[in-house]
């Protein structure tokens, strides 16, 4: 039978997951706390990394219905569960990584799909969420603008060809 404490880490894990956007696994072997602690920091508020067991984590994962991780829960694992912008997380990690190799990005899962590592340094060149969202705000507004002059020169443009049309009719009547 389970040992009470064990079956509360895996049904812990087991919400983290299911309530994260997204869980990345990493490698820490080598870090420092002190290292641990500024890697913490660098993830941003919406996100938890936690030094994990292998094993728990595995059942913990495969109750939330995450099977697509299990080969990778070998070696010394933590995981970071990213209840916000993944983007922002993806880039704390790629570049803290770059700082101190030792950390490994094994890979991870984004709203249920499974991410290689190469994929999860792709999320991480991505502009975060407020940044694209502005960026689709003022594609809106370009061509809201477009829009407004062409239906306004329409009218314009109708106007002008009408007068034309008056003063040509006008010459016309005024030579016979």
């Amino acid at each position: 039978m389970a040992r009470p404490d064990k079956a509360a880490a895996v049904a812990e894990l087991a919400d983290q997951f299911r309530s994260s956007n997204a869980a990345v696994l990493t490698e820490y072997r080598g870090l420092t706390v002190a290292q641990l602690k500024t890697l913490r920091r660098s993830l941003g508020e919406n996100a938890q990394y936690a030094v994990v067991k292998n094993t728990l984590t595995k059942i913990a994962a495969n109750e939330a219905g995450i099977t697509s991780l299990d080969d990778q829960f070998n070696g010394p694992t933590a995981v970071a569960f990213i209840t916000g912008d993944p983007v922002e997380s993806a880039k704390g990690l790629r570049d803290f990584a770059k700082e101190n190799p030792n950390l490994i990005i094994k890979g991870g899962v984004l709203d249920g799909k499974a991410l290689s590592a190469d994929e999860i340094k792709k999320l991480a060149d991505l502009e975060s969420r407020e940044v694209l969202l502005s960026k689709l705000a003022g594609a809106f507004k370009g061509k809201q603008s477009q829009t407004a002059s062409l239906l306004q020169a329409l009218p314009s443009k109708f106007v002008r060809t009408a007068e034309a049309l008056r003063v040509k009719l006008a010459e016309q009547g005024g030579a016979e």
